[in-house]
Parts: C-alpha cells; structure tokens; sequence
C-alpha cells in the first residue's frame, strides 16, 4: 500500500489498551525476578503488581463487563469487542496470576528464608510457636470473630470487596440439632494479614504467619462439637467504579458519599480461591457471585499477595531495601529563604523526590503568614491524610486571607479523603467548589496574590504531581515556581473558569484542556513532520504515563513517515505500535520500571534547533485531552531546560537497567546494551539528593 493510500486508522497499527496494562503488570513482576533488586524490595514490587491488577479488574474488567451486559458496539481503534478483550484479558491474566506465586513460593520464599526471614505453615510451628499463636487466637481473634452457618435462617451474607474470608466444609450436628455443612466466616480488615511471631518465640531472626494460617488452625474452636472438614480462603473483587452523574444531581458531595457505601458491594467480577477449594465449593461461589469460570483465579497462597507489602516495614534489614536517600533542597533556597524574592529573580524548578517537596508546603505557609499576601488559590486531587497543605490552607483562611480551593471529588479512590478535606475547609471559610460539571479537575496549581508596594504581584506553583507529600517521596515529578507575569495571568483565568461560568478566555502561553492542549499537540508534531519534509532536523521526545489517544498516534505515525525522529517514554499503557515499515520505523517506545514511579510529563519538539519544552499534568489519553481539565505549561529559562531535558529525558533514552522496549507485537523486552550500566533514577539520586550536588 503506498504513501497516499495507507489508511492510518487500519486496527492493525493500534495495541489494545487493556491488554498493554497487563503488559505494565508483567514488567512489575519482572522487578520482584531481577536478582540486581534488594530482596525485600524484589517483595513490594509483587506486592505492587498484586496491587494493580486488583484495580484493574475492579474498573477495567467491571467496564468491560458492563459493556457486554449493555450489548455496546463502541470499539477502540484496535476493533476488539469487549467480549474478544475479556477473553485476552482472562488468558494473560491467568498466566500473570500464576507466575506470581510461582515467584512467591519458589524464589523470594526460599530467598527471604536464607536471610533469616521466615513465612512459617501450620506444620512447621514447634510446640512452644503452637501455643503463643493459640493465645494470639483466644485474646485478638476469637472476640472479633463471627462464623455464619449457611441453612434458611442464615443465608449467605454479603462479602465486602476484596475482604478476605474463608468457606468451611463440617460434618456433625450442633446444640440445636443443625446440621449446617457448610460455614463462611469473614475476617474483620482491621486485623492484620502477616503477624510477627515474637523474637523469644522465634528460631529466625525475624518469623511471620499469616492470619490465614491462625484461623485454619483453630476452627474448631469457632465450631465447638462439629468436625472440620475443609477451610478454603476466598476473596471477591467488585466493580468499583462510581456511577454519579454530576449533570444529574444537586449536591455532588452528598451524592458521592451514598455511592462510597455502595462500592463495597458492586457487582463481582473477579473470584480468587485457594488452589486446592474442591470444585463443589468453588461451584458454590461461582453461582453465588454470578461468575463464569473464566473469572475463577486459584491462589497458591495467600489471596492477597498485596497484605505482604507490611513485611519489609517489619524487618530492619536496610541490606535488603533500596538505600534511603535524603532529598536535596536547591541552594537558592535556605531554609529561611523569603520565597517571594527567590522567585523574583527568575524561576525555580523542584524535580522530585530527588529533590525535597518540603519547598511546597514551605512556600504555602509562607504565603499563609504573610500580612501581604491577599489571595491563594489551589487545586487539590490528591492530598493524604492529616495534609499539611491543607492544614496551612485552613490556617490562611481563619487569617482573613481569600482562599480559594478546587477539590476534585472524583479522584479514584479518594473520593473519601477529599470529602473530608473539603468539609475542613468550607468549615475553615474557605472557598470550596469542586470545579466544573462532566470535567475532572486534574491540573496542579497554587496562585498567590500579594501586594508589593503599589502594584499586585503573581506568584504560581505549576506541577506534573500531586500536592502529596507520600507520592512527592515516591513518584517522579517536576514543579516550577515562576512569577511570569503572562503565565500568572493565565493560571488566573483557569481558576476563573473553575469557579464562575463564562467562556474561556485566551491564554497566552498554558495550554489547557479540553481547548487548547490537543489540537497544539497535533500542531506541534505536525510542525516537526514539516521540518523533516523541508530536510532540516526534526525530532520529538516525549515522556508520559500512557499514550491511547487515536488523533495523537495518527500524527505520530505521519511525522515517522515524513523522517521524523521520535523517541517515546512511556511507562504503562501504549497504543502505538512501533517500528512498522512505511509507518512507524521511526518511533521507539521504551517503558522505565524502577524503585520509584514514573509519573511525570515531559515533551520536547527540537522545532529546527530552537527547541521548546513543556511540562504536563495531562497524558496523551482521550479523558485528558477531551474530559478533564489539564495544564501544560513551557519552560522558557533555557537553563533550566536544559535541565529537563537532561533529567528527564536524556538519562531515561541512555538507560540500561530499568527499561523496556516495546516491540511492533506488542510485547516488552528488557534493555541490555553496553558494559556500563545506566540507571536513569539512581544517577539522578546520586546527583540531586543531598548526597550530590544541587542546583
């Protein structure tokens, strides 16, 4: 097919989205295999992995469920129906489920054993083990108990999403004459799933059992006078995906906070059992949630490999995690330093978690303290609990300061925590609105208004991360303080929109969605293929969480075939099909999976040797370029971009002991070139944190 004929759209140049994430949770997985990772960290990265295909399968699969219910017709631009993508997705997953444990009980299980860190089974307690789990039993477990024998009277009762329970198969009668056969008993979450056996107990350094275990031991002891037969674990995953339609309620606060409820007992998609549950068992769990058998997952373990994530936090063994590092401030700001004046003499980047958040929150209490200081706006997504951003922001607000919040409540698995923050500051006299109907609201701003002198002064904080203080230790991210007046002016239009109705005004140099962002993406990769048919250079490199959106790859793929160099960063899920002749030979797609996530946004158009940079809240995805409201935001210091393109490019494209490269199958292969190993995130820990030197 030649040049004018190729249809760009053909389902075969497109990777289904669904499948590439399971494609991400291999790559996870593949972390907790590499014997070069800290065995304790190799634990959180299967932890992390179980983690993700837990939400995968409660928003993800439930979707997709939905869309068969509903008999939908919308395909993606891979032409996969949902049934043909729930069966991929049931084949790989199996196949992923099954190679987690098989790395659990073959590989760290034997390893974490050689260091002294033991999972001890029921058969290999000694009498003096025995007997402290029995007292463990009576005094923690046994009062928060409640079994439920399953006869008329006690049907069978609602299992919360992914609580772990157990089925129990019993033989004899009770002291009514019951003659129940069958039990469920469902252990409370507040318990813990590993407990620690203590050191003059133990014959390790360091013995764990799991919950799991304590309780199968001692079932009799929830049965008195029956005879146990069987104890299987068992754990549902639901659809927890929140239905609200904004349009179509009065108070969106109260609405979501009925919906929260219903979560818990969405309707099931996914059934992990123990690997030895009789098929009759299985049978019964299967009709009761509705399942096929297909949606049966056999655990060769615990159900919840995510519960282990505790362990490494239980054992002081700084030999077998990644070494810590301290955050670095950057010299231009002390800790005393008058931000205001700092930021007056040109703009500061924070790359983070090399570099410490703390600047943020120091920054927001400054402006809180400060008597000249009038206004302070700020979007929230995600904050953690106990935040000290909003502790500051309800401090300035009891101080008479015009604070002005966005919350955005329908920020996945959140949603909880932001009500309560929400309900902190309208309390606190705040302005609280919760931005703009049908639209999430996940840009990153802080606009501070302060008098100086005669005239009003902007000062604006622009991220591609959350104000989190957790994720700012565990997520890659770049924030840019700046006082540009143009850029300032902008970010001030943005809060407009998000708390007045009217039409969106021109910015001058933030692009934003749902306007602008897409259409000058599209522009500026066309502007490159343009270069390239000119013969004068041409490249893009762009770094992102994920790359679906269709128009995007189209463009893509029309700047490779002008001559176009393009390199993409992407760390989960990817569309795009690479290196396919007359289409894609010049892309390359690499994915970095290493002790810290990937998460910010960073692209780069060489636009004939004048390059331009900018950084982004927002993914190449549909959602954000069409129904969220994202910022995206250029760094015109030349110095500091430079740095980004360094930091958070150059050292990912150099990098051989992290990345992944995508294949035109859509398959991963890891990167291994060279003598000399390159690790984009440890070279950044050595140059940046404290240990390093700062800029």
């Amino acid at each position: 097919m030649d040049a004018k004929t190729l249809d760009l759209n053909d389902p075969q140049y497109y990777i289904n989205r669904e499948l590439s994430l399971l494609e991400f949770n291999r790559r996870v997985v593949e972390q907790a295999k590499d014997a070069s990772t800290p065995l304790l960290e190799r634990l959180r990265f299967l932890c992390i992995a179980s983690s993700n295909l837990d939400e995968f399968f409660e928003i993800r699969v439930a979707g997709l469920k939905q869309q068969v219910a509903y008999k939908a017709v919308q395909l993606g631009p891979d032409q996969l129906s949902p049934a043909e993508q729930l069966k991929r997705i049931g084949d790989l997953a199996q196949l992923l489920v099954a190679e987690q444990y098989r790395v659990l009980n073959e590989v760290l299980t034997p390893a974490l054993a050689d260091e002294g860190i033991r999972f001890l089974r029921r058969t290999e307690w000694n009498a003096r083990q025995a007997a402290w789990v029995k007292r463990h039993f009576y005094r923690e477990l046994l009062p928060v108990l409640s079994p439920i024998g399953l006869d008329p009277s006690h049907p069978f009762p609602r299992i919360l999403n992914k609580s772990l329970n157990f089925m129990v198969s019993l033989e004899g009668t009770d002291a009514f004459g019951r003659d129940s056969a069958i039990a469920i008993v469902q252990a409370p979450r507040a318990l813990p799933r590993v407990i620690n056996i203590p050191r003059e107990y133990a014959t390790s350094p360091y013995e764990f059992v799991f919950l799991s275990s304590i309780i199968h031991a001692h079932l009799g002891d929830l049965f008195p006078g029956m005879r146990v037969t069987g104890c299987y674990q068992f754990r549902v995953t639901r659809n927890s995906e929140l239905f609200v339609e904004d349009e179509e309620v009065e108070d969106l606060l109260h609405a979501l906070e009925g919906e929260l409820h219903q979560r818990r007992f969405g309707d099931a998609v996914r059934l992990e059992v123990a690997f030895d549950c009789p098929h009759q068992m299985t049978g019964l769990l299967q009709h009761e949630f509705d399942l096929g058998e297909a949606d049966i997952y056999r655990c060769n373990g615990p159900v919840n490999l995510q519960r282990l994530m505790a362990v490494p936090e239980m054992v002081d063994r700084a030999d077998l995690k990644f070494p810590a590092f301290t955050p670095s401030r950057p010299r231009r700001l002390p800790s005393n330093a008058d931000f205001f004046g700092v930021i007056r003499r040109g703009d500061l980047l924070l790359h983070h978690p090399y570099q410490s958040f703390l600047p943020v929150v120091e920054f927001l209490r400054q402006a809180a303290q400060d008597p000249d200081v009038l206004v302070i706006k700020q979007t929230l997504y995600r904050t953690g609990p106990d935040s000290p951003i909003v502790k500051t922001l309800v401090d300035a607000a009891r101080a008479g300061k015009e604070v002005t919040v966005v919350v955005e409540l329908k920020a996945r698995f959140d949603e909880e925590a932001n009500i309560e923050l929400a309900t902190r500051l309208q309390e606190a006299g705040a302005h609280v609105v919760y931005g703009v109907v049908g639209y999430k609201t996940h840009a990153k701003m802080l606009l501070v208004v302060r008098r100086e002198g005669k005239q009003l002064r902007r000062y604006v904080h622009l991220a591609t991360g959350n104000y989190h203080l957790r994720t700012a230790r565990q997520y890659t991210d770049f924030g840019l303080f700046t006082c540009d007046n143009a850029i300032a002016i902008d970010v001030q239009r943005i809060f407009h929109q998000l708390t007045a109705p009217g039409r969106a005004g021109k910015l001058k140099k933030l692009l934003q969605s749902p306007f602008t962002l897409h259409p000058r993406i599209i522009e500026l990769i066309g502007r490159e293929a343009d270069h390239a048919r000119r013969g004068r250079p041409a490249r893009i490199v762009a770094k992102m969480n994920a790359l679906v959106e269709v128009q995007t790859i189209v463009a893509l793929y029309e700047a490779s075939r002008a001559g176009v160099k393009i390199d993409l960063i992407v760390r989960g899920i990817c569309a795009l099909r690479p290196g396919l002749a007359g289409v894609s030979e010049n892309i390359r797609v690499r994915s970095v999976v290493g002790r810290l996530l990937e998460h910010s946004r960073v692209f780069l158009f060489d636009n004939d040797g004048a390059p331009e940079v900018y950084l982004s809240s927002a993914d190449w995805m549909g959602r954000n370029f069409f129904s969220r409201i994202e910022v995206c935001f250029p760094v015109e210091d030349k110095r500091l971009r430079e740095r980004v393109i360094k930091e958070g490019l150059d050292l990912y494209l150099q990098d051989n002991a992290r990345a992944w490269e995508l294949k035109s199958d859509g398959s991963y292969h890891r990167v291994r070139t060279g003598t000399r190993v390159r690790d984009a995130q440890q070279t950044l820990i050595d140059q940046l944190s404290e240990a390093g030197p700062t800029d």
